[in-house]
């Protein structure tokens, strides 16, 4: 595994996000307690951080809590 990479799933990141993430189960996976906590209350920022999480994790922009990319299909 090359550095600034996470260990953590995208797939999994991806699905997680698309049917639970304006629970916040997406946040939680990639260890983002304190937005996970947010996301759960806000129903994902009304929505609209649910979709903008989808497109970046789509994209290949998803990030774990220490910043490094999840690119691991």
């Amino acid at each position: 595994m090359a550095r600034g990479t996470s260990e953590k799933s995208r797939t999994a990141d991806l699905i997680l996000s698309i049917f639970f993430g304006g629970l916040g189960v997406h946040r939680f996976y990639e260890g983002k307690v304190g937005t996970g906590l947010l996301w759960l209350f806000t129903v994902g920022l009304c929505g609209i951080g649910w979709i903008i999480d989808i497109i970046m994790i789509a994209a290949g922009s998803g990030k774990d809590k220490y910043g490094n990319l999840i690119t691991q299909w």
